[in-house]
């Protein structure tokens, strides 16, 4: 069982943790696209995230829940013209905040915290994993009906180079 405070700070403070992300997006200059976000739409932009993960820890991992969420942040950044390894680096510095807060503030509190702590970390890398896995499904299915509307680019040769069995489902 994870702890109620936990839970609660997450969905909470989602804003703090979003704060803490747009830092660690300002200190990585090979993000790009993100760097060229200002502030408020950085913010505005994770601060999703974390009751979604909340939610997840509270009730358990619910694969259409987090996997339309993550499909359509997919879409969205490839839409707005992000490059793929930019959102999958950024969604991972989001894991970054949460597994830093865990380790040093959530376990400040007392010792049977800091147990209950690793044990959520796995939970919390899973989400994220997950959350890669179908934010990649999303971004590569908005690639494959760009480039089959906009570009005319045959029906074969996307089955060539997109082998994926996701799309359209």
């Amino acid at each position: 069982m994870v702890d109620r405070v936990l839970i609660d700070t997450l969905s909470l403070q989602s804003r703090d943790f979003a704060v803490r992300w747009k830092s660690l997006i300002r200190k990585a200059p090979q993000l790009k696209h993100y760097n060229g976000m200002d502030d408020d739409a950085l913010v505005e932009a994770d601060e999703r995230f974390y009751p979604l993960l909340a939610k997840t820890l509270d009730r358990g991992m619910d694969r259409a829940v987090l996997g339309d969420f993550f499909v359509r942040l997919g879409k969205k950044r490839m839409d707005e013209g992000f490059p793929v390894s930019e959102v999958i680096y950024a969604v991972n510095l989001a894991e970054q905040v949460v597994i830093t807060y865990l380790m040093t503030d959530f376990v400040l509190d007392n010792s049977s915290r800091m147990y209950q702590a690793m044990g959520v970390v796995n939970r919390v890398a899973e989400f994220f994993l997950l959350g890669c896995f179908y934010l990649t499904k999303g971004f590569l299915e908005a690639t494959y009906t760009m480039m089959n509307k906009n570009d005319a680019v045959s029906e074969e040769l996307l089955k060539k180079y997109f082998r994926d069995d996701f799309f359209f489902k």
